[in-house]
């Protein structure tokens, strides 16, 4: 399935989030982001809040048996954390930008596409990443999901 935006860098803003960080691997990964966003949906309605924005999950590497992750949800103000949720801050950040249409067990190309970019644009990534959703596969068929993909840059 394909990237349907123009690749193109951003600027962000801090932002506010509501997170969760986990360490875990590829395969345990979409149950936890579920119970994750699950606890966290949860907990915002205990303390009578509501998410700013769609749900993200942050990668700090790409280790698929040791792979670091925050799961959580933007949030307009600073909330207290409850357990393992800690409220936390996205930083500032120049970013590479797209949005990409399909399943997510099939981004890997739309990864490749996005790096080469960044390597013919002479732009250097952080080492981490974020992965915005749009809708979620309970919802909707596969080939629908639309997952916007920020690579911040140094």
């Amino acid at each position: 399935m394909p990237i349907i935006s123009p690749i193109e860098i951003i600027k962000r803003s801090k932002q506010s989030v509501l997170s969760v960080k986990i360490t875990t691997n590829m395969e345990n990964l979409p149950m936890l982001i579920g119970e994750t966003y699950g606890k966290i949906e949860t907990y915002l309605k205990e303390i009578n809040e509501f998410p700013e924005d769609i749900p993200f999950v942050r990668f700090f590497n790409m280790e698929i048996e040791n792979l670091k992750v925050e799961i959580g949800f933007p949030v307009y103000k600073e909330l207290p954390g409850k357990g393992d949720i800690e409220f936390s801050y996205l930083p500032e950040m120049k970013a590479v930008y797209s949005m990409y249409l399909g399943p997510y067990q099939e981004m890997e190309a739309t990864y490749n596409e996005v790096m080469g970019w960044i390597e013919t644009n002479n732009l250097i990534p952080d080492g981490t990443f974020l992965e915005y959703y749009y809708n979620s596969p309970e919802e909707i068929s596969e080939d629908k999901l639309l997952t916007g993909v920020i690579i911040p840059l140094k």
